[in-house]
Formats: structure tokens, C-alpha cells, sequence
């Protein structure tokens, strides 16, 4: 062996050792954070781990499992207090906000009337029914506006698929955004399978029979749990899309419909937090596809099965969040922990906002609105988009971030319904903007001034509108179009700062809500069925009341033209 080499193996040799006697001070370091944690101190330990573990670093390496501390028994392990904050919540919080429970309505009705739109592209409904064909499960869920009778986790799937299909529900907008409906996937699901399972004779979740006001609680409690993880974290800025949090939210709240102990239901929980979580890319070019219509029933699906899995004895992962180098904070948050503004209570069900106007993106809306205005004004001057020379866009950064896509190329329905530019000039040219000018090979798809226009929107942040986007007490969602024309004029800006079914114009737009609802539910039954559901619905205290199996089936379709 030559001196170089003896030098080295002495050297390295040196090198184990010094670490070998380095270890059990950082060993000892992290078990006395574990045994001297108290309730709610789970965030301080990770903090504390940081310090005393040199491997905690930017930079992800499995030589730190060389530095863990001895395992200890899942039973003898403190939760993260984020995770006991949901149990908590779910399990002993009650609902007494009577605004929480009107709004609901009006969203449980816009929302299964949505799902019964998007059961019109054949996109959707290619997807949907039994993974067998042809199999039906006794007592199972059944999906609106088709006779598929399921096992809950595919029905979630079912269900959360075409509520979300036309991005046309309610929406959610903080740092991070998303649509809380999506969670009625979940919710009537396993609320439609385990009141037909114990009318048969069965004993799920002791017994229970849900109505429709339990429907409604557990989405006002999805929402607030997907709301306010969102109001100050963005999943979007690390790359996750915010379907994780339909994934979270429904977990909990199906967790004790199906009669999970609050442990349970953190236990659910956590496997929701380590399940692996879906990446954006499928919302943004050169990759922009269909799985964004279908990603919220995939978490819905996900939801369901995870806590079917945690009543058969599962048990949960204590510290997901924030285990050092495992957990998800330093895996999938760059470290950091979430932060919160409130506590869970009822606010974001009474404050969310609806789609009302157009099947858009909700950081357009404002926008679209505008178009339609700026449409009519140059209609009354005997002109039309094609004498529009350039159009600037005053927005918030959340809408840049988003859809703002002014030269990148429209391949798909889902590139046109993400990209603000789009949307405008749809609506500049035609004076409309439906769900049927997405697909492809449609008049709006494919007309040369519809292309052309979308590339003289340009986008501009202003400051103001993006503090107001994230104020609590407003929460608006601004656009500004300033359109300058061919022949030197200037028209004035035409500002919207909110749109139509935020919670400053809720009242002026529930009747729009109302001839929505109307509208979905048209195509699939005949007059005498749509007023009666209409009737019902607008009849809270008689819809509360009514099991859910019995409403459910009166959206039941048999042989189904678009199915």
C-alpha cells in the first residue's frame, strides 16, 4: 500500500470516529426536545431539532438517518399541534353561524348543478362509472345526473370529477387559491353510501343517517379547513397543487361521518399530509391537460380510501409536518411551517366567492366582466374588436402568476380556460363566453381575430390590487382594461374590483345563481323535475331536513343521453 493511501485510510478512519463521538449528543439533544414537549409544542421540537442537527439542510441527503435519534412507539408521540388544531375542530366545533348554513345552500345547489354541466363533455364522462364496467354495489353511492351505483371511494372520485370539470364552482383566492366545493365529492359520497347501508340493515358510523344540514355542515367545516390552510401559504410557489388541501379537508371531515374518534381522524389526517401530493405542472405550459379537471376527484377519491384505511385500524405518522428532514415541511415546504390568520370557525363558507357569470378562471372574472362592458360600449360606437389596436390589463399578481399567457400557444380547453388573454378576447369579439368556446375546434377556438387580440393584452400589476386581493376585509380580485383602438382613441378604463358572486354583491347575485342552477339542471330532466328541485331548494328548513339518499336520488338519470 503506498503512503498516499495509508495517509487516506488514516485520515478517513479519523474522520468516522470523530463522528461516532459527535452522535450521541445530537441523539441526546433531540430525545430531550421529544420527553420535554408539551401539547402544542410539536412546531418548537422541529425548531429545535434544526439547531441541534447540523443534516437539517437545504440540501436533501439520506446521511441524516445516521443521526436519528432511537424510534419511539407511534402511541407514545405527540401530534403536530396543525394536525390536532383539524381533529380538534372537526370533532367539537359546532356550526352556529346561520349565514355559514344560507350560503351553503346556495353553494350545494350551484355546485351539484355544475357537476350536471360538466356531464356534458364527453372529456368527463369518459371517465366515469365502475372501474368494472357494469357493476353495481348494493347500498352504494350514487352519482347525480347518471344511475351509476358505486363503493364510496370511486363515487368520491365520480362526483369530485364533475363538479370540478368546467371550473365553474366556487372558488377560494388567498396566497393560496382553490375551489372548497370540490369537497362535496367527498362529503356526499360517504354521506349517500352510509344512510343507504344502514336504512338496509347495517351498523356504519353506529348507525347513522345523514341529512342534508349535516351535508352542509361538513361543507362549511371542508371549507374553513381548506381556507384557512390557504389564506397564508403557498403551495403553488413550491410547485403542489392546491388539491392537496381537498385532499386534507375532505379527510377530516369524512373522518367523522364515518365515526373516527378525534385520534382517528388525525390520525386520517396525517396519512393525507404524507400521501404523495400532485404537482402543478399539469396547469401550466407546455404541459397544461386534462388532469386539472379531474385532480380535485382524485384527492376526493384519495380522501376516502385513506380514512376507510385509518376505521380498519391504520395508524398515523405523529409529526408529519414536522419531522426533520422527513416530514412534510422540509420534503415539500422548503422548511418552512404554515402560518395561520384565524382560527377555524365558519369565515370562509361566509366569505367564498361563486362563479356566477362566466365558466372562467376566478382571477379573470373581473376581467370577462369588464370585456362584456367594453363589448357593449363599442358596439353603441358602430365598432368592434377587430378596430382594438392594444388593450392593457390592470391586475393582481396571483393573475400573472397564473393565466397570464399572452403569446403562449392555445393547444387545449385547458390552456383557453387558463389564460386571461383568451378569455377577454372571446368575450371583446363575441359578447359571450361559455364552456363550449374552450373546445377545440370551436368558433371562438379557432378565429384568427380571437388569436390576434389575445396577443395585444398585455398585463400589468398594480401593487394596490394585490394588497386588496389578500385584505381580509375585502378580498377583491381587480382587473382594469384600458383599450386603445386603430384610429388613435383611447376609451376609458373600465375597472371591476369585484365580481358578481363575492360576498360585497352576494345578494345581487343570488337570482343569477338561481337561473344557473336552472340552467344545469335543464338538459337532464323534464320541467316538472327541475321546478321541483328548484322548489326544494329554495326551501332551506325542507331541504336540511331531507335524508340524504332520498334527495340524491331524485338527480338520479336513467339512460342518460350524454352518459
Amino acid at each position: 500500500m503506498s503512503a498516499v493511501s495509508r495517509s487516506l485510510r488514516t485520515a478517513s478512519r479519523s474522520l468516522r470516529l470523530q463522528s461516532s463521538t459527535n452522535f450521541p449528543r445530537t441523539a441526546a439533544l433531540r430525545l430531550s426536545s421529544r420527553t420535554t414537549a408539551k401539547l402544542g409544542a410539536a412546531p418548537r421540537l422541529s425548531a429545535a431539532v434544526s439547531i441541534a442537527a447540523p443534516s437539517r439542510t437545504n440540501s436533501f441527503s439520506t446521511s441524516a438517518t445516521r443521526q436519528s435519534a432511537p424510534a419511539m412507539p407511534l402511541e407514545g408521540r405527540e401530534y403536530d399541534p396543525e394536525i390536532k388544531d383539524i381533529a380538534d375542530y372537526v370533532h367539537n366545533k359546532p356550526i352556529e353561524s346561520e349565514l355559514a348554513f344560507d350560503t351553503a345552500r346556495w353553494v350545494f345547489l350551484d355546485t351539484l348543478g355544475c357537476g350536471l354541466e360538466g356531464l356534458r363533455f364527453k372529456e368527463c364522462t369518459k371517465l366515469l362509472g365502475p372501474v368494472v364496467p357494469g357493476t353495481v354495489v348494493p347500498n352504494g353511492t350514487k352519482v347525480p345526473g347518471t344511475d351509476f351505483q358505486l363503493d364510496p371511494v370511486n363515487g368520491a372520485f365520480n362526483i369530485g370529477a364533475v363538479i370540478r370539470w368546467l371550473d365553474y364552482n366556487d372558488c377560494w383566492l388567498a396566497a393560496e387559491w382553490g375551489h372548497p366545493s370540490d369537497n362535496l365529492g367527498a362529503i356526499l359520497a360517504v354521506a349517500d353510501w352510509i344512510t343507504r347501508t344502514n336504512k338496509a340493515g347495517g351498523n356504519l358510523a353506529g348507525g347513522k343517517q345523514f341529512t342534508i344540514r349535516d351535508v352542509l355542515e361538513g361543507m362549511i367545516k371542508a371549507h374553513e379547513i381548506q381556507g384557512c390552510l390557504a389564506l397564508l401559504n403557498s403551495y403553488n410557489k413550491v410547485g403542489l397543487d392546491h388539491v392537496v388541501l381537498v385532499k386534507v379537508a375532505s379527510t377530516a371531515v369524512v373522518s367523522k361521518m364515518l365515526g373516527l374518534s378525534e385520534k382517528q381522524t388525525a390520525d386520517a389526517v396525517t396519512q393525507a399530509w404524507v400521501d404523495g401530493q400532485s404537482l402543478r405542472t399539469y396547469r401550466h405550459s407546455p404541459n397544461t391537460m386534462s388532469r386539472k379537471s379531474w385532480a380535485a376527484g382524485d384527492a376526493c377519491q384519495r380522501a376516502v380510501s385513506l380514512a376507510l384505511k385509518v376505521l380498519k385500524g391504520e395508524p398515523g405518522i405523529p409529526t408529519v409536518l414536522s419531522a426533520p428532514v422527513w416530514g412534510f415541511y422540509d420534503v415539500l415546504f422548503k422548511g418552512n411551517k404554515f402560518e395561520f390568520q384565524r382560527p377555524y370557525g365558519s369565515y370562509v363558507m361566509e366569505n367564498v366567492l361563486f362563479k356566477v357569470s362566466y365558466p372562467a378562471e376566478f382571477h379573470s372574472q373581473t376581467a370577462v366582466e369588464a370585456s362584456q362592458k367594453i363589448h357593449r360600449q363599442l358596439k353603441e360606437m358602430g365598432k368592434s374588436a377587430a378596430d382594438i389596436k392594444a388593450v392593457t390589463c390592470r391586475t393582481h399578481e396571483a393573475c400573472i402568476r397564473i393565466i397570464d399567457k399572452q403569446f403562449k400557444p392555445m393547444d387545449n380547453f385547458a390552456d383557453r380556460d387558463h389564460c386571461i388573454q383568451y378569455m377577454c378576447s372571446v368575450m371583446l369579439v363575441f359578447g359571450r363566453l361559455e364552456a363550449t368556446d374552450y373546445t377545440d375546434g370551436g368558433e371562438a377556438a379557432t378565429s384568427p381575430l380571437v388569436e390576434s387580440l389575445r396577443q395585444k393584452i398585455k398585463c400589468v400589476e398594480d401593487p394596490q390590487y394585490t394588497q386588496d386581493y389578500h385584505n381580509p376585509e375585502l378580498r377583491t380580485i381587480s382587473n382594469a382594461l384600458t383599450v386603445e383602438l386603430n384610429d388613435g382613441t383611447t376609451l376609458d378604463e373600465v375597472v371591476v374590483e369585484a365580481p358578481l358572486g363575492h360576498r360585497l354583491r352576494r345578494e345581487e347575485a343570488k337570482p343569477h345563481i338561481l337561473a344557473k342552477y336552472k340552467r344545469h339542471l335543464g338538459p337532464h330532466f323534464s320541467e316538472s323535475q327541475v321546478k321541483e328541485l328548484i322548489d326544494l331548494g329554495m326551501d332551506g328548513k325542507k331541504l336540511e331536513a331531507m335524508a340524504v339518499d332520498e334527495y340524491v336520488d331524485k338527480y338520479v338519470v336513467k339512460d342518460s343521453k350524454f352518459v
